[in-house]
């Protein structure tokens, strides 16, 4: 099987992306910002945009059949990486709230500006979903 798109409907739109790529029962998940529906990024500070970001990250990893659990490496890029430990036990609540307490390999990244310019975090990573909840999008097909 071919590398597939998985793009939940209740994310923006991808216009020359996807927010996730299958190949075989391997998810990777394309970087997240804090983009709400109305695409733009949450208000709030850093805790509201890990929330964002990562919930962001997990309706993509959900659209294709994977939980939290099967997530095998996170990828953060930080504006402000003072800021993302001030805020440490703040955003350890979220995660824990959003995927329990699963942790897989991580890297925290400064990085001086992303695509966004009010964005402050975004988030990428990697999920092996196994066969039995794996869920292959049905793709568009090509009218031309």
């Amino acid at each position: 099987m071919p590398p597939l798109a998985v793009n939940p409907p209740s994310l923006p739109a991808p216009r020359g992306y996807s927010h996730g790529t299958l190949a075989g029962t391997t998810l990777h998940l394309g970087g997240q910002t804090a983009l709400d529906a109305e695409m733009r990024i949450v208000p709030g500070g850093i805790v509201a945009q890990f929330r964002q970001a990562f919930g962001n990250v997990l309706t993509t990893l959900r659209e294709a059949g994977g939980e939290p659990e099967d997530l095998v490496s996170v990828t953060i890029y930080l504006t402000d990486i003072p800021d993302y430990q001030a805020h440490g036990k703040e955003i350890g609540q979220v995660w824990r709230e959003l995927a329990g307490p699963v942790y897989p390999a991580m890297a925290g990244i400064g990085c001086t500006a992303l695509w966004q310019p009010e964005a402050m975090i975004e988030i990428l990573g990697v999920a092996e979903i196994p066969p039995h909840r794996l869920r292959v999008p049905a793709q568009p097909t090509d009218l031309a």
